[in-house]
């Protein structure tokens, strides 16, 4: 029922909207008011504090719906949930809890994500964005990229590092609201896909947050970043999912319509052996992101669960995409088939949270801690 609610809405709310918005990189803020206000932007937190009070298998299917007919859409709602409001729940004291989850669970406002540097990236340990204490405050100061709804946002999660030489273990994490003296939105990038996506970034010019925005404990902040990002590649693998879902029923539904040598081409074995190979790694990658999700509900750390769904599932999206056009010929290259959108979209989910190399090196470590 919950998956058939948010196909409708995908289907007439955010569809419609898909290819304008690839085209003139519009943040589509109209949808994400509705799902706001369909309660899509807070799934898995409780109803007390204006979520859902869903899981995590939940949240992963709206990604995967939404995804599905337009992954910039989908992403904005991947980034809110499990980036800029996740850490806070997971984090947050009581007050900051109250304070900043129930209108951004109800999509009254908007949460991002600052982790990445110009030269802190796949090594986030060598962020270089300071916070330095003055009185009651911390003072940010340095750069943060490829910040999704940078623009948009109403509040930042902040890796910050707050100790000489200490590595990861001197950053530590902050909530920082956007209209903060010192706070300023740079460049927008502009991108190969997710273009209605807002990618921008993020400059901190002394920039004071009060010190009762510290999340969790001074020092901390790497622990605060890595577990948030164990359930972002959930999100991320169902978006993966959800991009390769759509370009294949667009490749299935061409395939029995498009006719050459007299019969349509999926009478080709050619183009079965597509289809057969498409659709086999769907459903592995439904099976990986379906089963890190719910072992996440069960309670259990899921790093190399979450690492392998995200891995599979956008190498996957990659591979589905690059075959429904294929499928479509000359017809596949240009816009109006809409199945380029999709392969130029689906990249991003093999880079964003964590590069496919990263994650074989997240997986490699577990399986090998698991062996000792």
């Amino acid at each position: 029922m919950f998956r058939a609610m948010v196909r409708d809405f995908a289907e007439k709310e955010v569809k419609p909207h898909a290819a304008r918005i690839d085209e003139t990189q519009e943040f589509p803020m109209e949808s994400v008011r509705k799902m706001g206000a369909l309660g899509l932007m807070g799934i898995p937190f409780p109803e007390d504090l204006g979520g859902a009070g869903m899981d995590t298998v939940a949240y992963t299917i709206a990604v995967e719906e939404i995804s599905r007919v337009c992954a910039a859409t989908g992403l904005i709602l991947a980034a809110h949930t499990s980036l800029g409001t996740n850490p806070i729940f997971l984090f947050g004291t009581e007050a900051q809890k109250k304070k900043y989850i129930p209108p951004l669970a109800r999509g009254e406002a908007i949460g991002s994500f600052g982790l990445t540097e110009p030269e802190a990236g796949s090594d986030a340990g060598a962020t270089k964005t300071w916070a330095r204490r003055n009185g009651n405050d911390y003072v940010l100061s340095g750069t943060k990229v490829f910040v999704t709804s940078g623009r948009y946002a109403n509040t930042l999660c902040v890796s910050a590092r707050t100790a000489e030489g200490e590595g990861s273990k001197g950053i530590s994490a902050f909530i920082v609201e956007t209209k903060s003296p010192g706070f300023r939105v740079g460049t927008k990038e502009n991108k190969l896909g997710v273009r209605g996506s807002d990618t921008s970034v993020i400059f901190f010019e002394e920039c004071r947050v009060p010190r009762e925005n510290l999340l969790a404990e001074e020092g901390d902040g790497f622990k605060v970043f890595l577990r948030a990002l164990e359930g972002g590649r959930i999100s991320i693998g169902a978006m993966a999912l959800g991009i390769a879902v759509g370009a294949y029923e667009k490749a299935l539904a061409y395939a029995k319509q498009r006719v050459q040598f007299g019969q349509a081409i999926a009478s080709f074995q050619a183009i079965q052996f597509l289809l057969a190979d498409m659709a086999t790694q769907i459903e592995a990658a439904r099976l990986l992101v379906y089963q890190a999700a719910y072992l996440k509900d069960s309670g259990k750390r899921v790093v190399r669960e979450s690492s392998m769904a995200k891995l599979f599932a956008s190498e996957a999206a990659m591979f589905v995409t690059s075959k429904a056009i294929q499928i479509h010929g000359g017809y596949g290259y240009v816009k109006e088939y809409e199945v380029e959108r999709f392969y130029r979209d689906a990249k991003i989910t093999e880079i964003g949270e964590g590069t496919s190399e990263i994650q074989r090196l997240i997986i490699a470590r577990e399986i090998l801690k698991g062996s000792a």
